[in-house]
């Protein structure tokens, strides 16, 4: 059991203690299908190793903000957000064709080195990744209901499962919608909003909410305050992509500029430029060829218009209005500290 005061390493070692034997456990069944199976089952191991477990965070969280004790059960059913994001993150480096993960190869990548001397080795690799997100996603339902929590608490939550998916999937599909568009501020802002901020922070808390039997008013709370905070994460690694260092990021800077991704970063660069410094930018956006010297330019591009700054202040302006939010719920104290502690952590950080 874990103090009333929020303590994120030691609860990040009991998801990972989940995480780790659930997803090994179920690696093991699936590569005793075949032998050929392997390295598809040490993929779903390697979707798991690594994490913030800020999803598992929020999640119990929205329990004990409700009133709810600390509860291994509910540490384990906290954990399966975590599963929802593997898949997605998964399905995420497939789109974006992203070689980079946690300073490793993504998926698709490492099967495909696992699969060289095959032929076709790219197509199987992909198509296997793409099947390993599925798997991760099936694996997040069912060890949310194995759970061991009371079947009546599950079903409290079972609508907001369909409702994560749904949002997820359309924030997805915006994405690559507008992938290789015209920038646009609120294009950007909506893909955000669904791809990321609902089932980072906004889902989990409700989730939470949910197995804990929270009332109408604090799930609404939950809402007002997860969703500027989610827009702010994920306003940060718009900024980390760009200019963060790829050692702690564990990703290539030149991904969002070479994909034309539909990032706030860039939709406010565009805002601001002027026609021959759009000139420059569609001169470099989506080209596959690009190289360190032309992220360099974008970004002494993007400095010089102060697009980073304005992204700081999008992010300083939604974490004042989740904290605020925050306050105006009748919590408990230790739950109000730990909500403030991860929504400064979520939008303050360097990878």
């Amino acid at each position: 059991m874990v103090s009333e005061r929020w303590e994120p390493l030691a609860f990040k070692a009991r998801v990972d203690e989940v995480l780790c034997d659930f997803v090994a456990r179920e690696a093991d069944q699936f590569a005793a299908v075949d032998p050929a199976l392997d390295p598809v089952a040490r993929q779903l191991e390697q979707a798991v190793a690594e994490g913030k477990r800020l999803r598992a965070s929020f999640c119990y969280w929205g329990w004990r903000a409700a009133g709810q004790p600390d509860s291994d059960v509910l540490v384990r059913a906290a954990a399966s957000m975590e599963l929802v994001h593997a898949a997605a993150m998964v399905h995420d480096d497939l789109i974006d064709d992203s070689a980079l993960r946690h300073g490793r190869p993504t998926a698709h990548v490492a099967l495909r080195i696992a699969l060289r001397r095959r032929p076709r080795a790219v197509n199987a690799a992909r198509s296997l990744a793409k099947l390993v997100g599925d798997l991760l996603m099936s694996l997040a339902g069912q060890l949310f209901v194995s759970s061991g929590l009371p079947a009546a608490y599950l079903s409290r939550a079972r609508p907001l499962w369909a409702a994560l998916a749904r949002e997820l999937i359309a924030g997805e599909c915006l994405e690559i919608l507008h992938t290789g568009a015209a920038p646009d501020t609120s294009a950007s802002l909506k893909v955000i909003r669904y791809k990321t901020a609902k089932y980072t922070v906004e889902q989990p808390l409700l989730i939470g909410g949910a197995l804990a039997g929270a009332g109408e008013r604090l799930r609404e709370g939950y809402s007002a305050y997860g969703l500027p905070l989610g827009e702010a994460f994920q306003l940060r690694d718009d900024l980390l992509g760009l200019f963060g260092d790829p050692e702690r990021t564990g990703k290539a800077n030149l991904d969002d500029v070479r994909g034309h991704r539909p990032t706030a970063l860039l939709a406010e660069t565009w805002r601001i430029a002027g026609g021959e410094e759009r000139e420059q930018l569609r001169a470099v956006l989506g080209r596959r060829d690009m190289d360190g010297d032309g992220l360099e330019a974008v970004r002494a591009l993007m400095l010089r218009l102060k697009a980073p700054d304005r992204i700081e202040e999008m992010i300083t302006a939604r974490v004042e209005e989740a904290t605020r939010c925050l306050h105006d719920l009748d919590v408990p104290g230790h739950a109000t500290e730990a909500l403030t502690a991860l929504a400064q952590s979520a939008a303050i950080r360097h990878h």
